[in-house]
């Protein structure tokens, strides 16, 4: 087995994400000598403990980091200013700060002006994930075959960044690596926008009349049902995601009500052509995610 990555490693947030990690780098030995998890909601710390997920557990943040090489957080993004508040004083020379947002510019934003010298920022995003959330939620292959996006702020040591991808490569995900502004555009469209408009498509069902809204939760296809699977993620979550991605999300919504508003005119003027040339289009990209493997 090779030599741990890490000496002492401290996980903020013991949702899905952390939890899962936390399972990872107890089935293999080789992430972490020494895992700390953190987590201040109610009855979380008790839970973790309950299922052995680490050596430490902490409800208070600053206590948690002392003494560990590597800092992940794994919280809602809107939590991290005031994290980083928390924890920035007690950071170890040398430690690797990395996290799990779905968004970068505002992790950059929210952290870098109170990074301590000597400590190295590299932010990260593992496309992974199901509806399901709390320590209960996680389990340890949750990122194989998955991407994991890294956007490192230039300058960055490059030491650290091979760390915390080689985390990941352990963790069986593949490693790509971008801008902040690049990553948030393209988590906006396959990501951010399609979360959007399956909580919209939702709200919409429930708006109905309570007997037409009956009808269509019993006779709900498999597309109505993809939308509520997408829809009951968690709801602080995905209300920072939005509010911290605003201009990338809403320059996408924009693009995409031009297009549906077209498709619309299609419909309502009988234009064939361009309805199954949009049909064509969306097949196009299923074979692809699944020739990628990512279906």
């Amino acid at each position: 087995m090779a030599a741990p990555l890490f000496r002492r490693l401290c996980l903020i947030g013991l949702g899905l994400i952390g939890s899962s990690i936390a399972r990872l780098a107890r089935e293999r030995g080789d992430i972490a000598a020494e895992i700390v998890a953190c987590d201040h909601g109610v009855g979380v710390a008790a839970r973790v403990r309950e299922l052995g997920l680490a050596d430490v557990v902490e409800v208070d943040a600053a206590a948690a980091v002392r003494g560990c090489d590597a800092v992940i957080l794994c919280t809602p993004v809107g939590s991290f200013a005031g994290l980083m508040a928390q924890i920035a004083p007690h950071l170890e020379p040398g430690c690797v700060l990395t996290d799990t947002g779905s968004t970068k510019g505002s992790v950059l934003r929210d952290l870098q002006p109170l990074l301590p010298g000597g400590v190295h920022l590299v932010p990260g995003h593992p496309m992974a994930g199901t509806e399901h959330s709390g320590p209960d939620a996680g389990f340890a292959t949750l990122f194989e075959g998955r991407y994991v996006i890294l956007t490192p702020p230039p300058g960055t040591d490059t030491e650290a960044v091979e760390k915390v991808a080689e985390l990941w490569r352990r963790a069986g995900a593949m490693l790509e690596s971008m801008d902040a502004a690049t990553h948030d555009k393209v988590v906006a469209i396959v990501s951010h926008l399609p979360h959007l408009i399956a909580f919209t498509i939702c709200s919409t069902a429930d708006d109905l009349a309570q007997e037409t809204r009956g009808q269509v939760l019993k006779f709900a296809a498999s597309g109505f049902r993809d939308f509520t699977r997408i829809a009951s993620s968690d709801v602080d979550m995905w209300r920072d995601i939005f509010v911290n991605n605003r201009e990338a999300l809403l320059e996408m919504l924009a693009r995409f009500s031009e297009d549906a508003h077209a498709l619309g005119r299609a419909v309502r003027w009988n234009e064939t052509e361009f309805i199954e040339d949009r049909i064509r289009r969306g097949r196009k990209i299923r074979r692809s995610l699944i020739e990628m493997k990512q279906a």
